[in-house]
């Protein structure tokens, strides 16, 4: 009994010893220089860090999201950038939005559930859905501001 206890205490040392350079060497490669880098936004953590909080994982984004409003998470093919800074939303949304493209992949996933609407599509298609929103979503207030006098005029 002694000798496995001895036995499987040596693989995991043996182990660890090999698995720690691995994983610092694969957070370099990931985060790179833009940990020190005061440009990029802060890491919180990784897509694996957010199993922990699985159960309440849109709780704990919201958390985060106070705290730190831009921020990325790591990820092992790609890090993921979330912000809740207005002045960020407006850079991608509006004022680059031909530089914040979804791609292919993803247009082709989203095309499924809204079809070419202003969800799934870039560019020239994009410019063109927008301006039908805002002006769909500026009627519609004109209208629900005008139907409030109407009914405050009448009551």
């Amino acid at each position: 009994m002694d000798i496995l206890y001895t036995m499987f205490t040596c693989i995991d040392i043996l182990l660890f010893i090999c698995v720690t350079p691995i994983l610092v060497l694969l957070v370099k490669i990931y985060a790179g220089k833009s940990i020190r880098n005061l440009k990029y936004a802060p890491v919180v953590g990784t897509v694996f860090h957010q199993l922990f909080y699985f159960n309440r994982l849109y709780d704990y984004q919201t958390e985060v999201a106070k705290k730190i409003p831009t921020s990325r998470v790591l990820g092992p093919e790609k890090s993921e950038t979330y912000t809740t800074d207005s002045r960020n939303v407006e850079h991608i949304l509006k004022t680059n939005f031909g530089k914040y493209s979804k791609g292919k992949r993803n247009e082709e996933i989203i095309m499924d559930l809204f079809g070419e609407g202003i969800f799934a599509v870039d560019g020239e298609k994009w410019k063109q859905q927008r301006k039908l929103a805002s002006f769909e979503f500026s009627a519609r207030v004109y209208e629900f501001s005008l139907a409030n006098q109407v009914f405050d005029m009448n009551c």
